[in-house]
């Protein structure tokens, strides 16, 4: 079998959710650094792993894998034991619905391409930058505590084990506390974020913990 690659980049909220996947079900890989800040997602090189130009790309059981929750479903359905997903419909919906709230409502409008636009408007990029961040992160997490007033929520998201939308919500509080986003309003989200960075597959996630060949902080 080939190896496993994680094409990623170090601060991407994508890549972390597939670094934290890969390592709870304990599937070793080797990561590529794909430098955002360089360009390197939009040359060809990497457009041949991923057309949209983006990361994560997983190389992995001889297939190029790319979207983080397509990632994250394709390895809890191949790897026995997996508990990522609910094994019954209504769970995995409530799962898939906290992890669209994050990857598709949140982190779409905080993603490089839409903040660098953001900051070329601006006659003051950073606070701009700044602003844009804290708004939209607050009030998709506010939203999201919201929806974690739920009985099926636990010690995490959805039960007493990680699911993807813990896997989601990590990645967001790290970047909510980057911009210093009023967690205030998340309260419930963040005691869950801050038990899932307590465990060891998780912690060796954290940006903070890539090898310094692949973090290239700018």
């Amino acid at each position: 079998m080939s190896d496993t690659i994680l094409f990623d980049y170090w601060r991407s909220s994508a890549s972390y959710r597939v670094r934290i996947a890969l390592n709870l079900l304990a599937i070793p890989y080797r990561s590529v650094p794909i430098d955002l800040l360089a360009g390197e997602h939009k040359q060809a090189e990497h457009l041949a792993r991923n057309p949209q130009g983006l990361v994560p790309a997983l190389s992995i059981d001889g297939q190029m894998l790319t979207q983080s929750l397509a990632i994250i479903e394709y390895l809890s359905e191949t790897r026995p034991g997996s508990s990522l997903l609910p094994t019954d419909p209504p769970g995995r919906q409530r799962v898939r619905a906290l992890s669209y709230a994050i990857a598709m409502d949140i982190h779409p409008v905080c993603n490089l391409g839409v903040v660098f636009h953001v900051m070329q408007q601006s006659k003051d990029p950073d606070a701009a930058r700044s602003a844009w961040m804290r708004k939209f992160i607050g009030e998709g997490l506010a939203a999201f505590e919201r929806m974690l007033d739920n009985p099926q929520t636990g010690e995490f998201c959805h039960g007493d084990q990680p699911t993807m939308a813990d896997l989601c919500l990590v990645p967001q509080i790290y970047n909510a506390r980057r911009w210093t986003v009023d967690l205030s309003v998340c309260p419930r989200a963040a005691a869950i974020a801050d038990r899932c960075e307590r465990l060891p597959p998780v912690a060796r996630a954290h940006p903070d913990q890539v090898t310094l060949s692949n973090a290239k902080p700018r």
